[in-house]
């Protein structure tokens, strides 16, 4: 059903992931941009600020018909999760208390990651990390779909299944494709959030935890702000493996869209990329980049030359 992909293998690239020899070549010309370098001091009380807001919203929506709760899931809850999600994105590079302050900062990120519901902050880091510094690898960068996925929804309804069911594929592609022993920390972020959706359960009622679990997943599935996972690295064009989104969701995703300056300037908050895109307007402006989540989202389902198959990969040099 549906018309399939062009596409049947992935896009494969010889050479290294661009971005470490953007940077320094950006630097080289525009050394100003160092100065954006650091943690945002206003970050955590963002965070904290939506976590209020969502605890407040948990308290109200318990009494709400199923119905009701599951619209308020997509259209509110998800949306702050989502944007949480987020969050624990940019903890994850140490946004929130600096890089002096690594503890403090995955024990941010673990309280971050509570209305959320399942427990990922420690290991997004891990493979988040990989990511970045092996794009494109084709067993380091969890990022890429397996050859499974891309054989199974290659066509215009099974690409629909796989944008609804993406925060699946996200949560355990990395445990079958580049297993890791867990951590001491992955154990502590479990165990909290286990409790944390026990005393939930238990003292607000299981339409609350319905509210915060449910309106994560479909936050991540078909779902405007969910737009960025396809935006971020899925080749609309030819030899381009990074692609900024510049639309006003950006201002409730922490400015994820701009992924071709978070790339190369990692070390940068989200709330500062606007400034290196236009400190450095001749590296960005003329890449081709989205304006819109939505339609690339719809664009991924219905174009046939868009699909799974459609990432740059590149031959691993092994593991470490």
């Amino acid at each position: 059903m549906g018309q399939h992909v062009t596409r049947t293998d992935f896009e494969w690239s010889y050479t290294e992931e661009p971005h470490a020899s953007r940077r320094k070549e950006i630097l080289a010309k525009h050394p100003e941009i160092k100065q954006l370098f650091g943690h945002d001091p206003n970050f955590k009380w963002v965070v904290l600020g939506m976590m209020a807001l969502q605890a407040v919203l948990v308290m109200y929506v318990k009494d709400f018909s199923w119905p009701m709760l599951v619209l308020a899931s997509y259209c509110v809850g998800g949306v702050i999760n989502h944007s949480l999600m987020l969050a624990v994105h940019e903890i994850a590079h140490n946004q929130a208390f600096g890089h002096g302050q690594p503890m403090l900062n995955r024990w941010f990120g673990m309280f971050a990651n509570l209305p959320i519901v399942l427990p990922f902050s420690i290991s997004f880091k891990i493979y988040h990390l990989e990511h970045h510094r092996y794009q494109g690898d084709e067993i380091k960068d969890t990022d890429i779909p397996t050859y499974l996925e891309a054989r199974l929804f290659c066509n215009t309804f099974g690409k629909f299944c796989w944008v609804c069911l993406q925060p699946l594929f996200y949560a355990f592609r990395p445990l079958v494709t580049y297993p890791k022993t867990p951590t001491r920390l992955e154990a502590i972020n479990v165990v909290i959030q286990m409790i944390f959706n026990f005393l939930v359960y238990q003292y607000i009622g299981g339409k609350a935890l319905t509210y915060l679990g449910v309106g994560s997943l479909l936050a991540m599935g078909l779902h405007p702000v969910a737009g960025h996972f396809i935006s971020e690295h899925y080749m609309f064009k030819k030899g381009y493996e990074t692609y900024s989104y510049y639309g006003p969701l950006n201002f409730i995703t922490f400015n994820v869209g701009y992924h071709n300056e978070h790339h190369d300037f990692p070390a940068v908050p989200g709330s500062r990329l606007p400034q290196v895109k236009k400190m450095a307007p001749e590296y960005y402006d003329n890449l081709p980049q989205h304006h819109s989540w939505s339609a690339v989202l719809y664009d991924f389902i219905m174009d046939p030359d868009v699909g799974p198959y459609a990432r740059i990969k590149r031959k691993s040099k092994g593991l470490d």
